[in-house]
């Protein structure tokens, strides 16, 4: 895939999600964001409002997780994290998938709840001036067999929700091009494809790219762009 810097630095959600992150961490990880222009940062909640003031006016959106790591919380705590976030100046929402009711085989349950948290977004989106809150939905592919993955991603798509997101990093094993690939030959073109856990270099992020992600979710994106710089992409 032939890619310059600058369009590279545009799929990648900067992320910092480790429970010992600090206010500071959150601050020097928005500068780190906007030295880049990268896509967005990806939060944890309590620390969207500082990210958004230190963006504030820079080409990079705020994005928070919601139920993360496990997607376990009843769906109206789902729905009043986002409306939350959404508040606090959040645009981005990385939603995990109720992966334990997916795996019970409730999957009504999952395609009622996410319809729930995109009315709730939709709602709270109109209500702070947004055009668009972009939504993602982790499924967290390791606990998955390659059946379940396509069935997820249908349910997914039926819900309206902007990305379909391969992991959270917390379970045993990331985003795979082979899962990357699956997901893209299931989604309809309307469902994106981010690939998150275990990118930690620039052949690793390409490589993703190249299977059919747009959208990359990184904590070792400093590194990886120094790599690209360095005259491995073009300027």
């Amino acid at each position: 895939m032939a890619m310059r810097v600058r369009e590279f630095a545009k799929t990648i959600d900067h992320t910092l999600l480790r429970p010992d992150a600090t206010e500071q961490d959150i601050v020097r990880l928005c500068e780190e964001a906007a030295r880049y222009h990268f896509a967005a940062v990806c939060v944890p909640p309590c620390h969207v409002r500082r990210a958004a003031r230190e963006l504030r006016g820079v080409d990079v959106k705020v994005a928070t997780v919601i139920s993360f790591p496990f997607g376990a919380d009843v769906t109206p705590v789902k729905a009043a994290a986002a409306r939350e976030a959404i508040s606090s100046g959040a645009s981005e929402l990385d939603v995990v998938m109720n992966i334990s009711k997916f795996l019970s085989g409730d999957f009504n349950y999952v395609a009622d709840e996410l319809l729930a948290i995109m009315q709730e977004v939709g709602v709270a989106a109109i209500n702070n001036g947004l055009t668009d809150v972009v939504v993602k939905v982790i499924i967290e592919t390791a606990y998955l067999s390659d059946k379940m993955k396509r069935l997820a991603a249908q349910i997914v798509a039926a819900s309206g929700a902007d990305f379909i997101k391969t992991s959270t990093g917390f379970a045993p094993a990331g985003a795979t091009v082979e899962d990357v690939a699956l997901l893209r030959q299931e989604a309809p073109d309307a469902l994106a494809v981010k690939a998150s856990g275990g990118i930690r270099t620039l052949q690793d992020a390409l490589d993703m790219l190249n299977a059919g992600a747009s959208r990359l979710g990184m904590s070792s994106s400093v590194a990886v762009m120094k790599e690209a710089e360095s005259g491995a992409l073009q300027e």
